[in-house]
């Protein structure tokens, strides 16, 4: 399908030929049929990208602290792969889309193939031929509303939103600043609510648009005295509410509300403005100052948006949801007119078109932009990626007289080796898998991700031959002979078990399974499956571990361990965090030292108990931080304090074993110290190194039949059975045999 992007490196926006994405459980799959570019929004997005990065980083601070901690826990190696990872993508564009439903994921209940539907959501609808969107932000469009009148749906949404905060009543005075898309709307919503209306703005075309729209009266914000022009309308007064719908860094507009406003008056900020206050002005006339959160209440709660769990309409009667729903039914009574504010339409085949006039490279006024699309366009499941990989497999075979694929690329056999196709495509599989599968000399064969963009971006930079639409092509993928799997948690089970019945080896991502059921189904399937099941449980592989292992072979009794992890807060509402989907901390991240604690004792956990932290912060959930004991059925016992209330800059992995009248400290995997006959012996890495590479290389081996697998099923199955054992002791307050 048809997609625009935009690239973080070098700021150029594309329209790039990108896998359809397939459904999901909660989501539909909807045929774009019209989306709306957000010029304030998205232009400022642009031209994010295609600032410096000196630029980007002193308007993002946060992302650089973000590296830094990154670079001091994994090291500076690490850091800079995954960040270069992230310039190399690019990220999709737009949030305002309409179009009909094609299919409908599990789950979904309220939403029927062929609904005609307006969509709201970045990363959800963007300008792509195909959108996979949560059945929260998807709203019907009422019969008599065209396509591209409901493309507007999310910008009304944004302005009813701010008129709801706005709190106006029948025959108040409101100030709206600004008179872009958003203001527009702003001013005939708020007609529409039985209120006077001024609006403001730089552009006196904006201003007699504004007036056409029903505005009672409006000027230029330069030039004449505006604020004058406001008291003088309001009959000295002052508005009573205003609302500011601007798009610019300047804080001048806030600084107008305030000045306009009467006493006690209400300012909402719908747009992105400069927000330095002036604290006189609003302290003097006892201002309430509100900012609006987009479309209304449910955004960035992944609850709503991503889960699908909807507010009580008894308690939250509008959210993001329902406003979509309001506004469409504003344009079907005619309330709103939108038509009047589109000025440009473009086919999406010419969507850098529409990106060059909405940065200013066109030189001409705008205001609604347009993207339109062909229903009818067949689309495409896979795409070869044409990458500099693939023009070197064209020069190894020569350039005439060879074959060609259907992307007009030369078709070079697979060769004997590993041939790797991937399932999902985030930070991890970018920033670290696929590296280390590289260096180990994997050649990377089909990816897929649940979006597609990010198949594409991960795709070209390690030169992928294909990108495909879902997990089922890189399975059925003849080329294949390593599926590995890096998507969330929950699919984790049922993907390797596809992969293993299609006759693949198979290398997945922790954890192996978030139940017992679907750990015992993935099992069955590994001891009849031809290939190897593979778990990413790397911390075994790392060489002061393998150096710990070899300090203590041959021991005669049990090893004792403390191993204390800086784990740091997750977000409540972070997916690793939703116990259906991430599994939790348990499962999901404690089973990397359960593993590795198997591993050194060489032998199964028999017994567990966990019991919270008390009087950990409210925020905090149940697994946040944990203390956890293992014993193990050589006698060997562990304690893992897995704990979230550290500093940062504390290393986050510390283990201290004892045995033998011995002694081993691993600090961060990157500097061990031995204890023996009265001496110590002191062990440096340049950097941590938790494994990952080594585990790259062993998977590569087992694969080439080069080596046995580095773990036995019933070791995954012991690993995996004793984190659901830890999370079922923490509820219930008891010890329990694994």
């Amino acid at each position: 399908m048809k997609q625009i992007l935009q690239n973080r490196r070098t700021g150029e926006v594309e329209v790039a030929d990108v896998p359809a994405p397939t459904p999901q459980r909660g989501r539909v799959i909807v045929r774009t049929r019209a989306s709306l570019i957000s010029a304030g929004t998205e232009r400022a997005a642009v031209d994010l990208n295609r600032k410096s990065l000196l630029g980007r980083a002193l308007e993002q601070p946060e992302l650089v602290r973000k590296a830094l901690v990154r670079a001091r826990e994994e090291g500076l190696l690490s850091t800079v792969g995954v960040v270069r990872a992230k310039l190399e993508e690019s990220v999709a564009l737009g949030y305002s889309a309409a179009g009909v439903v094609s299919e409908v994921g599990a789950g979904v209940r309220d939403i029927r193939v062929g609904d005609r539907v307006a969509c709201a959501g970045v990363g959800y609808a963007s300008h792509a031929e195909v959108l996979c969107v949560p059945h929260n932000l998807c709203a019907r469009v009422p019969e008599g509303v065209t396509f591209t009148d409901a493309a507007y749906a999310t910008l009304g949404a944004i302005a009813l939103q701010g008129v709801r905060l706005a709190q106006p009543t029948l025959g108040e005075s409101v100030l709206v600043v600004g008179l872009g898309l958003l203001g527009q709307l702003t001013v005939q919503l708020l007609k529409a609510n039985g209120c006077r209306v001024f609006g403001v703005d730089l552009d006196a075309s904006k201003v007699e648009l504004a007036r056409s729209l029903g505005a009672d009266g409006a000027c230029a914000a330069e030039g004449a005295d505006a604020c004058g022009k406001i008291l003088e309308w309001t009959r000295g007064r002052g508005a009573d509410a205003v609302l500011v719908t601007a798009a610019t860094s300047s804080s001048r507009p806030v600084e107008l509300a305030g000045e306009a406003s009467r006493a006690k008056g209400r300012v909402v900020v719908v747009g992105q403005v400069g927000m330095e206050v002036p604290r006189e002005v609003y302290f003097k006339r006892e201002l309430q100052l509100t900012v609006s959160m987009s479309y209304g209440p449910g955004r960035y709660d992944p609850e709503y948006e991503e889960r699908g769990h909807d507010y009580p309409l008894a308690h939250v009667r509008w959210t993001e949801g329902r406003n979509l729903e309001a506004f469409l039914e504003l344009l079907a009574a005619g309330s709103v007119n939108v038509e009047r504010l589109t000025t440009h339409r473009f086919p999406v085949e010419e969507g850098a078109r529409a990106y060059e006039l909405i940065t200013g490279g066109a030189g001409e006024p705008y205001l609604g932009v347009l993207l339109e699309y062909d229903a009818g366009r067949e689309l495409e499941k896979s795409f070869a990626l044409r990458t500099h990989a693939s023009r070197e497999a064209s020069d190894r075979k020569g350039a005439v007289g060879n074959e060609l694929d259907a992307a007009g690329n030369v078709r070079v056999e697979p060769e004997a080796g590993v041939r790797v196709g991937l399932i999902g495509a985030g930070a991890y599989a970018a920033g670290v898998l696929l590296p280390h599968f590289k260096s180990a000399g994997a050649e990377f064969c089909s990816i897929a991700s649940a979006s597609g963009v990010s198949a594409v971006n991960v795709g070209r930079q390690f030169g992928f031959a294909s990108s495909v639409s879902g997990a089922d092509e890189v399975v059925e993928d003849s080329r294949v002979n390593l599926v590995v799997i890096a998507t969330r948690h929950d699919t984790h089970a049922a993907l390797a078990r596809r992969a293993l019945d299609a006759g693949r080896n198979v290398f997945v991502e922790k954890p192996l399974a978030l139940d017992e059921e679907e750990l015992d189904e993935v099992l069955e399937a590994a001891r009849r499956a031809e290939g190897k099941l593979l778990v990413g449980f790397n911390r075994r592989f790392s060489p002061l571990a393998l150096k710990a292992k070899e300090f203590f072979e041959g021991r005669r009794g049990p090893l004792s361990f403390v191993y204390r992890v800086n784990a740091g807060r997750v977000p409540r509402g972070h997916w690793t965090q939703d116990e259906r989907v991430g599994g939790g901390r348990i499962v999901g991240e404690v089973c990397h030292f359960v593993d590795l604690l198997q591993f050194w004792a060489g032998a199964p956990v028999t017994r567990v108990y966990a019991e919270r932290v008390a009087g950990t912060d409210e925020q905090a959930t149940n697994e946040d931080s944990v203390m956890m004991t293992l014993r193990f059925a050589d006698g060997s016992n562990g304690v893992i304090a897995y704990l979230a209330e550290g500093d940062r800059t504390l290393a986050k992995e510390r283990v201290e074993i004892f045995g033998g009248g011995r002694s081993f400290v691993l600090e961060d995997f990157r500097r061990a110290s031995m204890y023996r006959d009265g001496r110590e012996e002191i062990l440096k890495l340049r950097a941590p190194d938790k494994g990952q590479a080594a585990q790259a290389r062993a998977a590569c081996a087992v694969v080439l039949d080069a080596a046995p697998p580095p773990f036995t099923l019933e070791e995954l199955a012991n690993t995996t059975r004793a984190t659901f054992r830890l999370r079922e002791s923490l509820r219930t307050g008891r010890a329990l045999e694994v």
